[in-house]
Formats: C-alpha cells, structure tokens, sequence
C-alpha cells in the first residue's frame, strides 16, 4: 500500500511515527490484497480532530481517528498500473497519547492499534452492531497480533 502521510500544523515531523505508520498499512496491505491501493493520511492534535468530527460528523468532540472511505466498497475500474486511492485517514496524535495511559499500554501499540482500526474502516468494517463489532475486533486483533502489538488483557471496548 502507497500512503501519503501529511501533518497539520504545529505538528513536527517524526519517522518513528511514520514507521509504525507504514509498517501497520503494509500489514493490512498484505493481507488483504492492497498492494496497489494509496491512502491518505493526516497527523494532528485534538483541537483539529475536533473540528472535523464536527463539521463530518456532526459530533462536538473531539475523536481519536477519523477514516473517510472512498468508493465505499465500489470497484475500481483502470488499468492495473493505476494506484487506486482507498481514502482519507485522520489520527490526533494528541488523543493517541491520552488513550495509551488509559489503556495502559504504549503510544505504539495504541498508534498501530488506531491505524489498523481506521484501514478496517475504510475496508467497510463497522461496529455498530455487536456481531460487526466482534468480526471487526477479529480482524484488528489478527493485524495487530502478525505485527506483534498483543494485548494481554480484553480487547478493545467501545
């Protein structure tokens, strides 16, 4: 998978954020099939995340994750050259922090764990209904899990 990441102002550049980054979207890429397919991605703070939750949403909050699907389940038609551009992924790196203490795990394992759960989205994962929820559980836990991000303890609850 091709990804653009970008940041927001007042955002500095890291690698090692972009490594967990690329290493988690070349997972996903690997087991489903996106070795072609280009995502957009967008770091910033919750301030930003907030406004666009707002304004996409309809929610006054701020999000740790935002993930705006393309073709939502569409098929692409071109050539098999062409990159095909799945969609929009926004992180606030801010909120990453804040849910790795209250998770008690590592900024890493929550950045991996928010990258995975928002790819999942693009691909039509949901969890909305409690069977969506634990297929989608699944599938973020087999990601995170090739890529050796474990939880020892419950899954992730919403």
């Amino acid at each position: 998978m091709h990804i653009q990441i970008s940041y927001d102002d007042g955002i500095e550049q890291d690698f090692k954020i972009e490594e967990i980054i690329q290493k988690v979207c070349d997972e996903v890429s690997r087991v489903y099939g996106l070795e072609d397919d280009e995502l957009s991605i967008l770091l910033c703070d919750n301030k930003r995340i907030h406004e666009l939750n707002k304004e996409y949403r309809g929610i006054d909050r701020p999000t740790d994750v935002l993930s705006f699907a393309l073709n939502e389940g569409d098929d692409y038609e071109g050539s098999e050259e062409e990159h095909h551009l799945l969609g929009d992924m926004i992180i606030s790196l801010e909120r990453t922090r804040e849910q790795a203490i209250e998770y008690g795990h590592s900024f890493e394992r929550e950045l991996a764990y928010l990258t995975t759960h928002s790819c999942l989205h693009i691909l039509g994962y949901d969890h909305m209904t409690d069977e969506d929820k634990k297929e989608m559980r699944t599938e973020e836990e087999f990601v995170l899990s090739n890529l050796g991000y474990v939880r020892e303890d419950q899954p992730y609850n919403e």
